[in-house]
């Protein structure tokens, strides 16, 4: 079987920078590898995540309970599997992601009390690497950024490039609960921590983050 390293991070964690970061070293060293990225917003299979996002389905993140929301997600994230990666995989080999299984746990935890939080995980899991076969990650890389910093973060990127923030990047309150539910996947699940901020409260440098990075990610190339 192959191996599967998930970048995840709440939106305006960097994590997509850090992400990309990785793939242009590993392809700059020779590495041989595949980049997935979800959701895929291209594809037929997220036509309802596309439109939860929109808000069709409600303006705010927590009218589309968690199960539900987790379901739109998954089967993008299955037709990828089936369609795409699956064979490459179960012949051995190095799948890198951007966001996965584990922004489920992140993204939709976040509308639950801190005390429903692991029996959804528990489900989760089961749901998406159980019942639907997708592969478990060997390793998941978990950017931390405070979340005012996100938002920061969000709010320069919008301007830049004239998008428009979904509803999960609109409301604050719910990326503050996106946080707190990602610190305690990562506790559920032994994802490894990446904190953004040095011991001063100071953004810690791209290159830095990414080399601490590196040295989780470099034991499962050889």
């Amino acid at each position: 079987m192959g191996k599967l390293i998930v970048f995840e991070g709440t939106d305006g964690s960097g994590k997509s920078t850090q992400f990309q970061l990785l793939c242009r070293r590993m392809e700059a060293e020779g590495r041989a590898f595949r980049r997935l990225v979800f959701p895929r917003y291209d594809k037929p299979s997220a036509a309802l995540l596309k439109l939860y996002l929109q808000g069709a389905f409600g303006a705010q993140p927590g009218d589309v309970n968690a199960y539900a929301a987790s379901t739109f997600y998954a089967v993008d994230r299955y037709a990828s599997w089936k369609e795409d990666w699956q064979g490459d995989y179960q012949a051995g080999g190095l799948f890198l992601a951007d966001r996965y299984t584990t922004s489920n746990a992140v993204h939709q935890a976040a509308k639950m009390p801190s005390e429903a939080r692991a029996p959804f995980f528990a489900w989760l899991a089961d749901f998406e690497y159980g019942k639907l076969g997708l592969p478990q990650p060997d390793l998941v890389v978990w950017l931390d950024m405070p979340t005012d910093q996100a938002v920061a973060n969000l709010r320069r990127r919008e301007a830049a490039t004239h998008t428009q923030a979904d509803i999960h990047e609109l409301d604050t309150d719910y990326l503050r609960a996106c946080r707190e539910a990602a610190g305690a996947a990562a506790d559920f699940y032994g994802w490894r921590r990446i904190p953004c901020l040095d011991g001063a409260g100071e953004l810690r440098g791209i290159q830095e983050i990414h080399q601490e990075i590196w040295t989780l990610v470099e034991p499962f190339l050889s």
